[in-house]
């Protein structure tokens, strides 16, 4: 996993999905970058490793598979009945350490509740991923 890669690493990757788009698209060395991504359909890198993570996380949330995942993930559970109680948020544990931020148990869950109420709440796997890259594409090029 890339998540909580270092910036360097991300804009290296970000370099080459961008010579990759110009290619593909046959574009001009200066052409806009953003326009090529949106015609392409294609997330940024770092929107694209939070689209893996937040598949991986609701894969592990619907199915308890793969185990060694399932086991670091649990939902929070309200005390009180609010308006964002049927929203399926996951428990953040504490971290001591910014290296602590990369591990799945605390990544998954920062990355799941940071999403809009709209693209958790779905049934099938397939809605979230359409929901889920609409949102993510949305915040990208908007």
């Amino acid at each position: 996993m890339l998540h909580g890669a270092p910036s360097s690493t991300i804009q290296k990757l970000q370099q080459i999905q961008n010579n990759v788009a110009r290619i593909v698209l046959q574009a001009p060395r200066r052409s806009d970058v953003n326009s090529l991504l949106q015609m392409l359909h294609w997330l940024p890198v770092e929107q694209r490793i939070n689209y893996k993570l937040a598949v991986l996380t609701f894969k592990t949330q619907q199915t308890s598979s793969p185990q060694y995942l399932s086991q670091h993930i649990s939902l929070r559970t309200s005390t009180r009945n609010t308006r964002s109680s049927s929203v399926p948020l996951l428990c953040v544990p504490s971290q001591r350490t910014s290296f602590a931020r990369r591990l799945f148990s605390t990544a998954a869950p920062l990355t799941w509740n940071s999403r809009p109420p709209a693209v958790l709440n779905c049934d099938s796997l397939s809605t979230f991923k359409s929901r889920l890259k609409t949102h993510l594409f949305s915040t990208a090029f908007c």
